[in-house]
């Protein structure tokens, strides 16, 4: 027994721990959720666990699951009070992820760590999930808020996501048809995405740099989500629906997510095959003004550019060369600007001016 008790009964709130904001921010988020309810869903906000059925339709179902966060781009968004698009943020490295196995997203959850809960942020942060969520047709089916005093600094939060996809056994895409030949199309990054932001932050420290607003802006855009599109390849048809044309069989023979490691770390993990290598055309499209920005104001090699950042293609097909023209189509008609950046090769192909050439191992 202590030697001197407190003269009034301690709380957990007196801890740090408000159960009450728990409570008011799970009201305020309820409608958001309730908005990418999809009608698998056996289950409502607020529960111990999620309860989902597979969707309909498939014979033998495979289940892909990913997870992520969103990194040091966190510091840059509690810095500047920017928290609505990192939720955007998580659900796109999560379900991107999983897309490129040609599995569909359904399912996601997420985590939110804070020392103390601001309702305020937390709801903006969870709305950017919910937004996300929609943009991905998964179901946000829940998730965790934790509040932990003393081992986060005040005003510090940290996010976790979970995605859980579905795909034919036999649709799996997993690198296993690319061949000598084949055309690498890339699609379009909206910025930095969610990588490489240690050394954004280094690049505005050496520079005792404060953003300006535009410069936020471009630092901060949510990570573009690519399954809608993506899917409508896969499926031979436009978002809307509408058939484009006789599908091709097996169109994309397999997908990269431009994350952490960019080109140079991503590429390789679906050449399965020794004797190939990714002829990446580094001209073929322009780079946006943030990452010239930032190769100029830190004195970053290109090389080291292409290893930290998606430099402006956050994401790539490789499909057969006569598929070419329809996958091109499919995807300007799902609002994508895809541009073909490069080809799978021999390994032992010679790179040249304004070239990468990124082997299997």
């Amino acid at each position: 027994m202590p030697a001197n008790p407190p003269a009034e009964g301690l709380s957990y709130k007196d801890a740090g721990v408000d159960i009450e904001a728990g409570a008011a921010l799970v009201q305020r988020i309820s409608a958001a959720c309730k908005a990418t309810h999809r009608p698998e869903m056996l289950s409502s906000l607020g529960g111990f666990a999620a309860m989902t059925e597979i969707p309909p339709g498939y014979r033998q179902p495979v289940l892909v699951s990913g997870t992520d966060g969103v990194g040091t781009k966190l510091k840059l968004a509690i810095d500047y009070d920017r928290h609505d698009g990192v939720g955007q943020d998580l659900v796109a490295m999560c379900a991107n992820d999983v897309l490129v196995t040609g599995a569909e997203p359904f399912l996601f959850l997420d985590y939110y760590a804070t020392g103390a809960l601001q309702v305020d942020v937390a709801e903006r942060v969870v709305k950017g999930i919910a937004a996300g969520c929609e943009l991905a047709g998964c179901s946000l089916a829940g998730g965790e808020t934790a509040e932990m005093p003393g081992f986060y600094q005040a005003g510090e939060y940290d996010l976790a996501g979970f995605c859980v996809g579905v795909v034919e056994k036999e649709e799996i895409i997993d690198g296993s048809r690319v061949s000598i030949g084949d055309v690498i199309i890339g699609l379009p990054s909206s910025g930095p995405h969610s990588n490489g932001y240690s050394l954004i932050r280094k690049v505005l420290e050496r520079l005792d740099l404060q953003p300006n607003p535009d410069l936020l802006d471009e630092l901060l855009a949510p990570t573009r989500i690519y399954v809608k599109s993506v899917l409508a390849v896969l499926r031979g048809q436009t978002s809307g629906s509408a058939s484009v044309s006789a599908p091709i069989s097996a169109p994309i023979c397999a997908m990269v997510h431009i994350t952490g490691g960019g080109f140079f770390e991503n590429i390789p993990r679906v050449l399965s095959n020794p004797g190939h290598a990714a002829l990446i055309d580094v001209d073929a499209w322009r780079w946006p003004e943030v990452f010239a920005w930032l190769q100029q104001a830190g004195n970053i090699s290109q090389q080291e550019m292409l290893t930290t950042f998606n430099c402006g293609m956050g994401f790539l097909l490789v499909v057969p060369a006569a598929a070419q023209e329809h996958v091109m189509q499919v995807l300007s008609t799902a609002g994508e600007q895809p541009a073909v950046i490069g080809a799978i090769v021999n390994a032992d192909q010679r790179a040249g001016d304004g070239q990468l050439l990124i082997s299997a191992g």
